[in-house]
């Protein structure tokens, strides 16, 4: 099947032989080389770990306990656990890092090791490739019998990154409560099952949850898109809600759907969520090369700045670390907000929203129909093992070297007066993803099939 070794984590589908997907011997593998990286530099020996729903969640966590068990490592397991909560926990408990077992938007048979440094964010680069090579080599030196690692539960985290947030200073608990919103989420069978009704109940709303059995079972492709989420769309179609909610089966993902069953989408949960935060604190704004333009004519109309990183939470973060950026993320319904942690979360989101929606007293229809209109299409081409990236990518750039203006910082993003298009290798999948968007549908359509055709030629 697959097995992907990259600076963003370690990701595979289980089963399978042992270098080629995630197997016992690469979890152990993976898991040692972090630890030992950890201990390299100088870290807490203590890790936190949390998982997803996934079927092979459990299984995960005892290798990767244990390889860091005999590492002399210690071991707070969260369980079941949001990635944002992991996050905030690790600063929290005064862990040396972390480790979040999921596979995202990925189908049911994947799984993952997220890691994560002291801060509870993302490794860099720099230490992504220092691991990697530790991993490569294999010089793990185990502990003796007598410093071995320890491993305890740990409840109540949940509970802690809800406390945090309702001390944001822009999260406005009174007006959520006194609008006592009336929410339906999709919880794909996973932890958002667990985190979003409580938050939505803490804040004096009701949350009827579509998939709310957390056995990892996935009632439909996880990734958050229209065309997975037809159920939810139909029960706002069909019902009188004020919002319904999708998030990805580690919750650090968020889509929006309005009353009467209207598409808001996963590109505008972070614009919505910028306008409220630029309202009241201005500053720069970051998004991936894939994020639609929406947020950067949006932060042009609050006066400030926006700047574009590469494709991958680790640069967003770096990126808005740079810049000083008030709010940031990527188009896939990721909200990173400084103000909490630096970290996707879906619960930060979703509050802000509801903040939005309560100060401003519109719908979340009414607030989308104030923004820029844009389409995006999202395609991908199945990455072959001798394919040449760099030739195919030099080809389109000449093929549309008098349309367009070249971005070449992640792949190749071609600019055009009507649109772009952004084609990359993915980080978590084997494939080449095709992002295009325009003023409407068939029009990015059309800009992405044109570019996927000289792709493929």
């Amino acid at each position: 099947m697959s097995l992907i070794k990259s600076i963003s984590g370690i990701r595979g589908t289980i089963g399978g032989k042992a270098g080629e997907n995630l197997t016992p011997e690469d979890i152990v593998s993976s898991a040692s080389a972090y630890g030992q990286w950890l201990l390299h530099g100088g870290m807490s020996p203590l890790v936190v770990i949390g998982r997803d729903a996934r079927p092979s969640g459990p299984l995960v966590t005892e290798l990767v306990s244990a390889a860091l068990q005999a590492l002399g490592i210690d071991v707070i397991d969260l369980g079941l656990a949001t990635t944002p909560t992991v996050e905030m926990a690790v600063p929290h408990l005064g862990a040396g890092g972390g480790i979040i077992l999921t596979a995202s938007h990925n189908p049911r048979e994947w799984n993952a090791l997220k890691l994560l440094n002291n801060k509870g964010e993302f490794i860099s680069a720099a230490d992504g490739q220092r691991l990697l090579r530790l991993l490569q080599d294999g010089d793990i030196t185990y502990a003796g019998v007598d410093n071995l690692g320890s491993r305890y539960s740990r409840e109540g985290l949940l509970d802690y990154h809800i406390e945090k947030i309702f001390a944001h200073p822009l999260v406005d608990v009174a007006a959520i409560r006194k609008r006592g919103f009336r929410i339906a989420l999709d919880a794909v069978n996973s932890v958002g099952a667990l985190a979003i009704p409580a938050l939505v109940e803490a804040l004096g709303g009701t949350c009827a949850v579509l998939n709310k059995e957390m056995n990892g079972q996935f009632a439909h492709n996880p990734e958050p898109l229209p065309q997975h989420l037809g159920d939810l769309i139909g029960l706002l179609a069909e019902q009188d809600l004020d919002l319904g909610v999708a998030v990805d089966p580690d919750v650090d993902r968020l889509a929006l759907v309005g009353p009467g069953g209207r598409w808001i989408g996963e590109e505008y949960t972070l614009v919505t969520v910028a306008d409220y935060v630029l309202q009241h604190r201005p500053g720069p704004t970051v998004s991936n090369l894939s994020s639609s333009r929406a947020l950067r004519d949006l932060t042009q109309q609050y006066g400030q700045e926006y700047y574009a990183a590469q494709v991958g939470e680790v640069n967003v973060v770096a990126k808005m670390k740079e810049v000083g950026a008030v709010i940031g993320g990527e188009g896939n319904g990721g909200i990173i907000d400084p103000a909490l942690h630096y970290g996707r979360d879906s619960l930060i989101g979703l509050a802000l929203v509801l903040s939005h929606l309560a100060t401003s007293g519109k719908t979340i229809n009414e607030l989308r129909d104030g923004y820029a209109q844009y389409e995006m299409v999202k395609d991908k081409i199945a990455l072959q093992p001798r394919l040449n990236m760099k030739a195919k990518l030099a080809k389109v750039e000449k093929a549309f070297a008098k349309r367009a203006e070249f971005d070449r910082s992640d792949g190749l993003k071609l600019d055009f007066s009507e649109g772009w298009v952004h084609l990359r290798s993915s980080n978590t999948e084997p494939i080449v993803r095709i992002y295009a968007e325009a003023e409407t549908s068939q029009a990015a359509q059309q800009l992405a099939d044109q570019v996927k055709a000289v792709f493929e030629e």
